[in-house]
């Protein structure tokens, strides 16, 4: 392995903690209909003798700013996905219409956009974590490039500046990332 091949993976191994972070943003009720607040939560309904998830068993809009709609591919399945939904962590009551199920999203009180907060700190601060982990990978990566005689002592120490680089703007990202999510949930 070069140096070249250790950054690269240093850097996606933090992209991807980004990235995983922002999955788990998506899930966050922040007042706002959005589909993803019912596929992010991997809502498994117990169906045709199986436990199955919801977007393989039906279609998941929003109609409107206020309410996600499921409309179940068999609508003997109805019942079901309603469980289903009043089970999982949504804390959201479905309502059953004619062929569909009606998810009405309440307005968020500021008790409730505190915890949301404090959960949305929680995963940025799950994420930094892994930042840092990828930091201590790229660090022993070069230390063992330098014992293995690949990388010089000048080598060694311009490539931990470039792992410190990618970790400052990995870390800087998450809390501008945080900064945002935190001014969606305060202001919708």
């Amino acid at each position: 392995m070069d140096e070249e091949t250790l950054l690269l993976e240093v850097e996606t191994a933090m992209e991807e903690a980004v990235d995983h972070m922002l999955t788990d943003f998506s899930g966050v009720r922040t007042g706002k209909a959005s589909p993803s607040l019912v596929d992010n939560m991997d809502v498994y309904v117990a169906s045709y003798g199986s436990s199955m998830k919801l977007k393989s068993l039906a279609v998941v809009s929003t109609p409107d700013a206020r309410s996600i709609l499921i409309q179940p591919f068999d609508p003997g399945t109805l019942n079901d996905i309603k469980k289903a939904i009043a089970e999982s962590r949504l804390g959201i009551s479905p309502i059953i219409d004619a062929r569909s199920v009606r998810l009405p999203i309440p307005e968020l009180t500021g008790e409730r956009r505190q915890e949301l907060c404090k959960y949305i700190n929680s995963l940025a601060e799950d994420t930094r974590v892994r930042i840092r982990g990828a930091r201590k990978n790229g660090m022993d990566g070069v230390k063992k490039l330098k014992a293995d005689n690949i990388l010089t002592e000048d080598g060694a120490r311009s490539a931990e500046d470039k792992v410190q680089k990618l970790t400052d703007k990995y870390v800087k990202k998450v809390g501008d990332l945080v900064a945002d999510k935190e001014k969606e949930i305060k202001t919708v």
